[in-house]
């Protein structure tokens, strides 16, 4: 990547029910970088649309995200095999229409200890990884930082993950860490310390191929409640720019607020005003 790139999560609002046609040219008519792909209800698309998307991901940036039923913890050994075959399928997809990196929810405590659930998902990251070496597919598996307690996925525990497998890398969502903690990690100097470890971590090259979710977010004591948009939220969205700015970040900023297009221009258009 040679710069941020500022992404909507799916099509853009106005371009809703007018398909992938419409809503590309829109993304290219809002001076905006490119889309994720959300395949969150399950991993389909015409290949007419696979054509649109990879010819679009030529000069655009691309992402997916994975279907919303994952859970490498799961207590049903078949319900982690359909959990597996979610993300490499999201994978091979993501390949298929020129996209560089996808995403998704990994896995819930279930009242487990976080050293079980991490050895439990590092064995299925296993299988995923050789799977997807062995078919030629060359692509950054990211699970996502997430948003509840009850949910696996911190930053700490992906970057542990991420330092076990070359395919493997965070996806930062700065909402989600936010409400996780419960209003922490919303200033200048918080998101100035994360992104230091992140770098000491997994080297400062690592900072130049990054993807990012952000928008607002409601939360309470136990986390995420749901996203909002930017401006009616407490999401220090300027300072977290300004940040990504000093460190010189490179790769997608996916913009998840409810008015995507809208709140991803504001993003691109703070961003470059700095």
């Amino acid at each position: 990547m040679d710069k941020l790139n500022f992404l909507t999560a799916g099509l853009p609002l106005i371009s809703e029910g007018k398909g992938y046609q419409k809503g590309l040219a829109d993304i290219e008519k809002l001076n905006l970088d490119g889309l994720e792909v959300e395949f969150v209800h399950g991993v389909r698309m015409t290949e007419i649309n696979q054509k649109l998307v990879s010819e679009f991901a030529e000069n655009h940036t691309v992402t997916c995200h994975g279907p919303y039923y994952i859970n490498l913890n799961a207590k049903e050994e078949e319900k982690i095999e359909a959990s597996i075959n979610r993300i490499i399928d999201t994978a091979r997809m993501g390949q298929k229409i020129g996209a560089y990196s996808i995403t998704y929810h990994a896995a819930f405590y279930l009242d487990n200890s976080a050293e079980n659930v991490y050895n439990t998902v590092y064995k299925s990251m296993e299988k995923i990884t050789q799977t997807l070496e062995n078919e030629g597919i060359n692509i950054w598996v990211r699970p996502e930082t997430t948003g509840k307690g009850t949910q696996w996925g911190t930053l700490e525990e992906i970057v542990k993950l991420s330092k076990e497998f070359k395919l493997v890398m965070p996806c930062i969502d700065f909402a989600h860490i936010h409400a996780r903690n419960n209003g922490i990690y919303n200033t200048y100097e918080e998101f100035s310390k994360m992104l230091e470890y992140y770098a000491k971590e997994l080297g400062n090259e690592a900072l130049s191929d990054m993807h990012l979710h952000l928008a607002g977010i409601e939360y309470s004591s136990k986390g995420e409640k749901n996203h909002l948009i930017l401006e009616e939220s407490d999401m220090n969205y300027k300072d977290l720019l300004k940040v990504l700015k000093k460190f010189e970040v490179k790769g997608a900023l996916v913009c998840e607020s409810p008015n995507i297009e809208t709140d991803a221009k504001l993003l691109k258009d703070y961003y470059l005003s700095l």
